[in-house]
């Protein structure tokens, strides 16, 4: 079948690449008018876990609670919230966000309006002002650059320090650090393959080809995400996932075929008949490795969450398109190409240039090749200067800890890091009240069962939350909400054990035979339900992924040995990667040569 695509492809060229233009173009178009709209930065579940039903339970009944939340902190040095100048700044920045109107920013509070000691810090020179974000949370990541510009607008050298942080602060600068390290590491990998391709090929035509064609694919992988997301909401990092798989398996589906292509040539076969050969090995070869990583990516949609999906789909979308391209768009490109292929020759360099091609069965020399036949001749050694240090990285998985990691774990400088210091630097502050545990009441709150349930839970959360909690009920009389601060980042493991708590031991003691049902949601209810999802569904993703692709190997090569290694080897070379993972983050070794921060956790994902 590769042969026959190769083949079509080949004869019409000009009509190849331009139906592969036009899907570019169009799919160009998508990205900028749909890709925004199509993807959020909320991580949400499935219906059926509990933050998740609580999350929606709230939005229907109570959605004035579930506005996304900000915290400005405004503090001094020398003087007090009982000067008068510490008021005026107060006022000031207040009145510099709440002049955003109300398509940006909706109520807010602070000392000088309602004087509640909480808002104030133990030595009186810090308070916090506290206010809404308009619309939804992605609305909210849109705006929230206005309130950082309203804040930078009154923020001199006056002895003051103003600083956010909050639900969509914090989202917006975790997505900007994201996108920004994702196009650091373009800018560093992209040449860096350019480089090695060059040096394989030793010619700059044959090295810019794979670069061109796994841009093609990622661009049109985007516009079918974008379209998508239309219907099915994803997550931002799906981008991400894209623009890396894509870059990866463009060139390496891409590398394989030029390469059979120029030794086809260097046999001396016509080019019409060269490609057709190329398409009928390496086609081939490209189309069961590619059919066996989009079985593997499949497993990602048993987990469910939209985060592991959203991933999921992105990379199906671009190992597809990519797929195709290298059967279809490649050949029709080499076609027109011919000995060209070899343009640009560097010389001393690559495996052969334009004038210098020998059939394959001539070369030899190269570093790849004295290296086969020394391990093919010394195969035990081979085996142990290899897989022993594997084995011993390997090990270090098993220290590996797993977590997310949240505001706290921002690069210096971050704005929204510096404000979560401030506030948990202080007894009487804490980041909890921009993202409280919320524990939905489903009763009549003015039944005296139901209340005096509130009041055995509020009891016992004194010995958690630094706050008594806040109670508000909806305007129906059915729905009553409790907000709980708890000290720390949302998703730290000290914050998520604390949650845990209330959940699985505070809720159903205070709330055992009473006519009403308690459920707890928040972002650290949420982190809760991730840790375990990912805890019970990571041996499952597994066993489908190594159980799928030793069936397809196993057809493909009909034997039993190459699949059992192969499943083998993959799990040695992920074992490996996780053990440089804790090694270098968690470990230290080798983090500050490489410029890299260190991490208590290892994003669970």
């Amino acid at each position: 079948m590769t042969d026959l695509l190769a083949r079509v492809s080949a004869r019409r060229p000009w009509l190849t690449i331009g139906l592969w233009v036009v899907l570019f173009v169009v799919a160009g178009a998508l990205n900028v008018n749909l890709l925004e709209s199509a993807t959020t930065t909320e991580l949400r579940l499935s219906p059926g876990f509990e933050s998740e039903d609580t999350r929606r339970l709230l939005e229907e009944r109570f959605p004035d609670t579930q506005q996304p939340r900000e915290v400005v902190v405004v503090q001094s040095d020398s003087l007090t919230v009982d000067d008068p100048a510490f008021a005026a700044k107060v006022n000031e920045v207040f009145g510099a966000v709440a002049g955003l109107g109300g398509e940006v920013v909706g109520q807010g509070l602070h000392y000088f309006l309602l004087p509640d000691p909480r808002l104030v810090s133990a030595d009186r020179k810090a308070t916090i002002i506290l206010f809404e974000m308009a619309g939804t949370l992605e609305d909210a990541e849109r705006n929230i650059e206005h309130v950082f510009e309203a804040i930078d607008g009154v923020s001199a050298d006056d002895g003051f320090r103003v600083l956010i942080v909050g639900q969509a602060s914090s989202s917006y600068e975790t997505n900007e650090f994201a996108t920004h390290d994702l196009e650091q590491g373009e800018r560093f990998g992209v040449p860096v393959a350019l480089l090695i391709l060059l040096v394989l090929f030793g010619a700059v035509v044959a090295a810019l080809v794979p670069i061109g064609l796994a841009i093609v694919g990622i661009g049109i992988a985007l516009g079918l995400a974008a379209l998508i997301g239309q219907v099915y909401e994803l997550v931002f990092f799906v981008t991400l996932m894209i623009t890396m798989i894509g870059l990866a398996v463009g060139i390496d589906y891409s590398l394989l075929m030029i390469s059979r292509f120029r030794d086809e040539l260097g046999r001396g076969l016509p080019v019409a008949e060269a490609v057709e050969r190329t398409g009928a090995t390496a086609g081939r070869t490209v189309l069961f490795s590619g059919v066996t990583v989009v079985i593997a990516l499949l497993g990602l949609f048993i987990v469910p969450m939209g985060f592991f999906r959203s991933l999921g789909l992105g990379a199906v979308l671009v190992v597809i398109v990519e797929l195709a391209a290298t059967l279809t768009l490649l050949p029709a490109v080499l076609m027109l190409l011919g000995p060209n292929v070899n343009r640009l020759s560097i010389p001393f360099v690559g495996k052969r240039g334009a004038e210098s091609a020998q059939p394959a069965s001539d070369s030899g020399g190269g570093f790849w090749d004295v290296t086969t036949r020394l391990v093919t001749r010394f195969p035990v050694i081979g085996l142990l200067a290899v897989g022993v240090p594997m084995v011993v990285v390997t090990l270090f998985y098993f220290q590996i800890e797993t977590g997310i990691n949240g505001v706290d774990k921002l690069p210096e400088g971050a704005r929204t890091r510096e404000a979560f210091l401030a506030l948990e630097a202080d007894p009487s502050f804490s980041f909890g009240v921009a993202n409280p545990v919320e524990i939905a009441i489903e009763g009549n709150p003015q039944d005296p069962q139901v209340q005096a349930a509130v009041a055995g839970l509020t009891a016992s959360l004194a010995a958690l939350s630094p706050a008594p909690p806040v109670l508000q009920v909806n305007p129906e009389g059915n729905l009553a909400l409790m907000q709980v601060v708890l000290p720390g980042e949302p998703s730290s493991p000290e914050t998520v054990e604390a949650l845990n708590t209330i959940r699985d031991e505070l809720v159903p003691a205070a709330f055992a035979g009473v006519s009403a049902t308690a459920s707890v949601g928040g972002i650290s209810s949420v982190a809760s339900d991730v840790f375990a999802i990912t805890d019970r569904y990571t041996p499952i993703v597994f066993a489908f992924v190594l159980g799928f692709s030793f069936i397809v190997l196993m057809l493909v090569f009909r034997s039993i040995v190459i699949p059992v290694k192969a499943v083998f080897m993959n799990l040695l070379s992920v074992g490996a990667s996780y053990g440089i993972l804790v090694l270098v983050f968690q470990k230290n070794v080798g983090r500050e040569l490489l410029g890299f921060q260190h991490a208590e956790v290892i994003d669970v994902w």
